[in-house]
């Protein structure tokens, strides 16, 4: 079960969905699943051919308009091993911002620059907890007791908490700055 990036799992979550095209993955993970996982076209279809040989999933000739198009459905074998996955706890959550990394070494830059930096960081938050605020209202509306939208709706809700979180640490991150200057 130990696979490194757990592209594996993460492409048969979105299958047990619905079936999808190579694309049609890449584009869940830009939208739904950007706030808390990504991945690339070369790690997607390697994945996918992976899961074909190993049985987890299908893939079937979508053609529209002489354009081959292939679908992919999980299997049978894949939702077990989706479901041995979701089991098991997970081995290590992570947070990556090069927001942060460039402040940890900001006094080679001074504290103007780290400003910049923030400001920069809280834009593209308040932008980014506009839109999870957006999708919680239609979650709440679709939301059901037997429904997957209530998971999707945890998962909006956990990230409005935190972008609210890293706002006032802005806030706070900037008086301390402007203090130095």
């Amino acid at each position: 079960m130990a696979v490194e990036k757990k592209m594996d799992c993460v492409i048969l979550g979105l299958l047990s969905h619905e079936d999808l095209t190579g694309y049609e993955i890449k584009k869940r993970m830009d939208t739904s699943l950007k706030y808390f996982w990504g991945g690339s076209y070369g790690s997607i279809y390697p994945t996918l051919s992976d899961l074909v040989n190993r049985g987890m999933a299908v893939k079937r000739d979508g053609a529209e308009n002489k354009r081959s198009k292939m679908i992919y459905s999980i299997t049978e074998e894949g939702r077990a091993y989706l479901k041995s996955w979701l089991q098991v706890p997970a081995e290590k959550d992570e947070l990556r911002y090069e927001t942060l990394l460039k402040l940890f070494f900001g006094n080679e830059a001074g504290a103007l620059q780290a400003v910049t930096h923030i400001d920069a960081f809280e834009e593209k938050i308040e932008k980014e907890l506009q839109y999870l605020a957006n999708a919680a209202d239609i979650l709440k509306k679709n939301v059901s007791e037997d429904d997957t939208h209530k998971y999707y709706l945890l998962t909006v809700e956990f990230g409005m908490k935190t972008y609210r979180a890293y706002l006032e640490w802005c806030k706070e991150a900037k008086t301390m700055l402007k203090k130095e200057e």
